[in-house]
């Protein structure tokens, strides 16, 4: 038998090393093009209410645009499963390519698209399809992306190495939100919804070429390289996820516990309370959004301290004190919210809770997703509970918490709809998950 060459991640010294920021920024880069043409959408999600659905009844129209907000996150795990597949038998770097341009094509066609009053139903049907089309291409990024990093990170320190991946939603929100809130200040309200809605999903184009530029730069996978010397890449890496109980059992645990309650915290902390600061609190869009914006920062110095908190006490208790955390401080944070609607202060520190109860779930999670899987089938075995816990679970947390709080008219008893998840979350991860820090993503 021919020897064979072993592939190993970069070493210890590989924050300081060209490669890794090269591996690290072009992967990340392209996961913050995602997300922030992703929840460029959930950040004007009020907006759309109004531009591409009837404008006679808007809590009718808030519900509609939550709910096509939230089927893009439905095809997620449908996207997950195809380009999953193909990044076990073809490659990591192929589908990073692929996923990113089709994301950005969909985005760019967001902003060329009539509005309900110009084409009526016509156009709220073209903007669910390119939302459908968004979902697909995100499904196959954030699981894919996952893995490649982990890949390339040294053991001692991948918690903190890879949470930087982490930091990506928080910086599209960042940047979508910033964006808006300036073309708000900047333009009336009348050429805001005429014309100024469109800019950000316009300038997406630059992004994109500029992220396809640095995804073509990129090198293979080192772990996906030794596979295939070995020729041990997956054939039907989905059919062998589904038929080995172990890595079944454990895709479970990763939908139920960590990708869920990741899910419902982020989007419960960055998505829904904007949209609760102005549709419940009656606050001032642009006073909500420069609340939000301070808040949204913190996450990235959080999360990254968290990450390296796991390399050294484990990712287990970090991850459970999060979903601790997210548990017992969902309720009162929002009706906090409604208590202090006139102190933005408070409102900022209040915010700051669930803010922190993200950071210490995703803070470990890239590292965690990646070392919970063996090397062959890790790419679909990571992308498809994930992604149908964010998008089933996560995605539509704010369709759902908005849909009980109208029927139950209340706006708070929508909030019960997180909190018992959270809850499941936890229970599921105190007795299930394991400690994986250390381990060999060659294995």
């Amino acid at each position: 038998m021919a020897a064979m060459t072993i592939i190993h991640p970069l070493p210890a010294s590989g924050t300081e090393s060209t490669a890794y920021r090269k591996v690290a920024l072009a992967a990340c880069f392209g996961t913050f093009i995602e997300w922030y043409d992703f929840l460029t959408f959930a950040t004007l999600a009020v907006h759309f209410a109004t531009l591409f659905f009837p404008p006679d009844d808007p809590v009718a129209g808030l519900l509609y645009s939550l709910a096509t907000f939230g089927m893009g996150m439905v095809v997620r795990p449908l996207g997950a499963a195809l380009f999953g597949s193909f990044g076990d038998r073809y490659g990591r770097r192929k589908v990073f390519i692929a996923t990113i341009a089709i994301m950005g094509a969909a985005t760019f066609a967001v902003g060329l698209l009539p509005t309900h009053a110009q084409w009526g139903w016509a156009a709220t049907g073209l903007l669910l399809a390119l939302r459908l089309i968004q979902g697909l291409a995100m499904g196959g990024e954030i699981g894919g992306a996952n893995v490649y990093l982990a890949e390339h990170a040294p053991a001692a320190q991948r918690g903190a190495m890879t949470s930087v991946l982490q930091w990506m939603g928080g910086l599209g929100i960042l940047a979508s939100t910033f964006q808006i809130v300036l073309l708000q200040s900047w333009l009336s309200d009348a050429d805001f919804k005429a014309w100024g809605w469109r800019i950000p999903f316009l300038l997406s184009a630059l992004l994109l070429l500029a992220s396809i530029k640095a995804r073509l730069a990129l090198h293979e996978s080192p772990v996906f390289e030794q596979l295939r010397q070995q020729r041990h890449t997956a054939v039907t890496p989905l059919r062998d996820c589904l038929r080995d109980r172990h890595t079944l059992g454990r895709m479970g645990l990763l939908f139920f516990c960590v990708s869920a309650g990741g899910g419902l915290l982020f989007f419960c902390s960055q998505v829904y309370a904007p949209i609760f600061l102005k549709t419940v609190v009656k606050m001032d869009p642009v006073l909500a959004g420069w609340i939000t914006l301070p808040v949204t920062l913190c996450l990235f110095p959080l999360t990254w301290l968290c990450g390296a908190l796991s390399d050294r006490i484990g990712r287990r208790p970090v991850v459970l004190a999060g979903l601790l955390l997210g548990t017992l401080s969902i309720l009162p944070v929002y009706a906090g919210l409604l208590h202090f609607s006139d102190q933005p202060l408070l409102i900022f520190a209040l915010l700051l809770l669930p803010v922190l109860a993200v950071a210490l779930v995703t803070g470990p999670q890239t590292a965690l997703l990646s070392e919970l899987f063996p090397a062959r089938t890790r790419y679909t075995a990571v992308g498809l509970p994930h992604n149908l816990a964010a998008g089933w679970i996560g995605g539509l947390s704010p369709y759902m918490v908005a849909l009980i709080a109208d029927k139950t008219g209340s706006p708070l008893a929508g909030l019960g709809y997180p909190f018992a998840l959270l809850l499941l979350a936890l229970v599921v991860g105190y007795f299930a998950l394991p400690e994986t820090r250390g381990q060999d993503l060659n294995a």
